[in-house]
């Protein structure tokens, strides 16, 4: 009995601590608003944003019949503003059949493979990026709400040690950056709060739509650290802690950064 009680502490203390935000949820911004007027209008340019090319190309892939079952994405789900509405405002998160911490390429891919029987599709392929920014934009408009608590909290606490942790020749966390020191000026840049609303996204230095994992492999190496693994369980649990972090952004894409 002590021993459960033990336990129901020690979850209720844990549950505290990650409900403890760093940037109050009235303070949360998007990353547009430390963008430049120029990024901005391009964002808002329906004809002129770079990632409508990405978005053309997902919605020729969710219509289009592949691998051995012969199926399509709509076959399965309809159209795609209709049956994944709201969806990539959920995400990460854990998958009901194997239990594992899901993000929406995860989803993506694992159709691919286990319902239309197709072949894999590559971390950071333009099909995979292109199917997952169509899938998201379904979800433009609707805030950011992921379950974080119950079997997801263990995730969510594993998300904010990586978020707080030092690490590379720097020495620097997250935190550091996004927490402390966001709208302050990184060499003619300010700062952003690192919301993981406008993922996958188009950037200016990539002149490519890209998902959040690269921007996160980017941080590390730009604080001279080790990227993670493509497709490691940590990459997850830091998007779920990002994405409960910025809890009440809207989506926002097709969405471009410098």
């Amino acid at each position: 009995m002590r021993r459960l009680l033990a336990g129901v502490l020690l979850l209720g203390l844990s549950l505290a601590a990650a409900q403890q935000r760093h940037i109050p949820l009235e303070q949360v911004r998007s990353g547009l608003s430390y963008a430049g007027g120029d990024v901005r209008a391009l964002q808002a340019d329906e004809f002129a944003n770079p990632a409508q090319l990405w978005l053309q190309r997902g919605e020729q892939r969710w219509s289009e019949p592949v691998g051995r079952a012969g199926k399509s994405c709509m076959d399965c789900h309809g159209a795609v503003k209709d049956g994944m509405r709201g969806v990539a405002a959920r995400l990460p998160a854990l998958d009901r059949q194997s239990g594992q911490l899901f993000i929406l390429e995860d989803r993506i891919r694992q159709c691919r493979q286990r319902h239309q029987q197709g072949p894999e599709l590559a971390f950071e392929s333009d099909d995979l990026l292109s199917l997952s920014l169509y899938v998201s934009q379904a979800s433009a408009g609707v805030p950011l709400k992921l379950a974080a608590d119950g079997p997801a909290l263990p995730h969510v606490l594993a998300g904010e040690r990586l978020f707080m942790q030092r690490r590379g020749q720097l020495n620097l966390a997250c935190t550091h950056c996004h927490d402390q020191n966001f709208g302050r000026r990184f060499y003619t840049d300010p700062l952003s709060q690192g919301q993981p609303n406008g993922y996958p996204v188009y950037r200016l230095e990539w002149q490519k739509v890209g998902s959040l994992e690269r921007r996160l492999r980017s941080c590390f190496v730009g604080v001279r650290a080790e990227p993670l693994p493509w497709g490691s369980l940590e990459m997850r649990q830091l998007a779920l802690y990002l994405g409960w972090r910025g809890q009440g952004l809207p989506v926002e894409v097709p969405a471009v950064r410098k």
